[in-house]
C-alpha cells in the first residue's frame, strides 16, 4: 500500500517527547509551547504566536478575534475546506463567494472587489494546495475598502510570496499542524499577528477567556483549544526540519511533473507563477472534461493497486449543511466545480519514496492510456 500521506518523523521528535515523560510536562503548560510559538512566529516574521489544538480551532479564534458577528459578510473562496466557512457562520457572519482561477485553484482575486457591500468587514484568504493567492491586489482592495484581512495559511509552511512568508500578511493568519502538513504535531495549529492586542486576544479565546485576576470568573466565552506540550514538542522538532522539507516537498513535485507531463487528459499543478514556486503540499490533478476518463474511475483503479488518493475540496456552496441553511441559493462557480467534480491528488507525503512516484506515475499512465 502506498498511503496518500506518510509523514517524515526523523529529526527531534522522539528526544523532545521523551523530556516532556521525563519532566512530567505534558499538559499546555509546559516549556515547549512557548518555545514553539516563538520560534514559529519568529519563522513567519510575526511577532506572535498561539498555539492551539488544530487548524479549524485557530480560525474559529482568529475570526472572533476581529470581531466578526452577526450581519457581518466575508469575502471567501468557494473552493476550501470546510473550515474557513464554519468558522464565520459560527460566528454569525455570512461567507461571500467568489471563484477559482482555472490555472492556480486558488481563489479569483478579480472577482473579490464586486462582491463588495456595506456589510463587508473582511476578506478571508485560503492558500490552496501549493501556491499562495496573488496578495498584492487583495491588500490594495482591502486597503481602500477598510477591510481586514484573515490569511489562511494551513497548506503554506515554507511558502513565500514575492520572497515574503505565507503567514505574513493577513491581520492575523493561521496554520495547521496536520499530520500531512509540513510542520505536524499530531494535531495542532497556530494563529499568527503583530497586534500586541490582538495576540493577547486570541490567547484569552484559547483558553477558555479566563482572566488574569479572576481565573474562574468568565465575562465572555471562549473555547479549549490549548495546545499540548507534547504536540508543541512534536511541532518544534518538525520546525527545525522545516527547509529540508520544503526541498523534499519540490522535488516530489519536480518528479511526478517530470514523469506525468505527457498526459493529455489531466491538468497537472503549476509549478510556479511570477510570484511563487509550487511547494506542493500535495501534487493535485484535475481530469479534463471533455476526455474519455473521469476521477471516479482513475481513482478507483489507483485502490485497486494499493495505490491512495484523496478527492479535492467540495466547494462550499453545493455544502449541503449549508444549503439547508438557505446560503448560497443559486449561486454557480463553475470553476470551483470542475476542480470539486474532477479533481484528486495521489500519495505526496515526506516519506514517500522514488520508488512511491515511480509506481504511482506508472500506474496513472497505465490506467489512463487503457482509456
Amino acid at each position: 500500500m502506498i498511503p496518500v500521506n506518510t509523514p517524515l518523523l526523523d529529526g527531534n521528535e522522539k528526544k523532545y517527547l521523551i523530556e516532556c515523560i521525563e519532566t512530567g510536562w505534558i499538559s499546555s503548560e509546559g516549556p515547549f509551547v512557548k518555545r514553539f510559538e516563538e520560534q514559529f512566529a519568529q519563522t513567519v516574521q510575526r511577532r506572535h504566536g498561539v498555539a492551539c489544538a488544530n487548524g479549524s480551532g485557530a480560525l474559529d479564534i482568529a475570526v472572533a478575534a476581529v470581531g466578526i458577528g452577526a450581519g457581518d459578510e466575508v469575502i471567501m473562496p468557494t473552493f476550501t475546506i470546510i473550515s474557513p466557512a464554519a468558522s464565520v457562520v459560527r460566528a454569525g457572519g455570512t461567507p461571500v463567494l467568489v471563484d477559482s482561477d482555472p490555472v492556480t485553484w486558488n481563489m479569483d482575486v478579480a472577482q473579490i472587489e464586486a462582491k463588495i457591500t456595506p456589510k463587508t468587514k473582511a476578506i478571508l484568504v485560503v492558500h490552496i494546495y501549493g501556491l499562495p493567492v496573488d496578495m498584492d491586489p487583495i491588500l490594495d482592495v482591502a486597503n481602500r475598502h477598510g477591510l481586514t484581512v484573515i490569511e489562511d495559511a494551513a497548506e503554506m509552511h515554507g511558502q513565500s510570496y514575492r520572497g515574503r512568508p505565507c503567514g505574513s500578511f493577513g491581520v492575523v493568519s493561521i496554520f495547521s499542524f496536520y499530520p500531512n502538513k509540513h510542520v505536524t504535531c499530531g494535531e495542532g495549529g497556530m494563529v499568527v499577528c503583530d497586534d500586541d492586542q490582538l495576540a493577547e486576544r486570541c490567547r484569552g479565546l484559547r483558553n477558555l477567556c479566563f482572566q488574569r485576576e479572576r481565573r474562574f470568573v468568565h465575562e465572555e466565552l471562549g473555547w479549549n483549544y490549548r495546545m499540548t506540550n507534547m504536540q508543541a514538542a512534536v511541532g518544534l522538532a518538525q520546525l527545525e526540519n522545516l527547509p529540508k522539507h520544503v526541498l523534499r516537498k519540490r522535488e516530489i513535485g519536480k518528479r511526478y511533473q517530470d514523469q506525468l507531463r505527457d498526459l493529455s487528459s489531466v491538468q497537472l499543478p503549476l509549478s510556479q507563477t511570477d510570484y511563487a514556486e509550487n511547494i506542493y503540499w500535495v501534487f493535485g490533478l484535475v481530469c479534463n472534461e471533455d476526455s474519455a476518463i473521469d476521477r471516479s474511475t482513475v481513482t478507483s483503479r489507483l485502490g485497486e493497486k494499493k495505490i491512495g488518493t484523496r478527492p479535492f475540496f467540495w466547494p462550499m456552496h453545493l455544502q449541503p449543511v449549508f444549503q439547508n441553511m438557505g446560503l448560497f441559493e443559486g449561486e454557480s462557480y463553475p470553476v470551483a466545480e470542475r476542480l470539486g467534480k474532477q479533481g484528486f491528488y495521489v500519495p505526496s507525503g515526506l516519506g514517500l519514496s522514488d520508488h512511491d512516484i515511480r509506481c504511482v506515475s506508472t500506474e496513472l499512465k497505465n490506467i489512463i492510456a487503457d482509456r
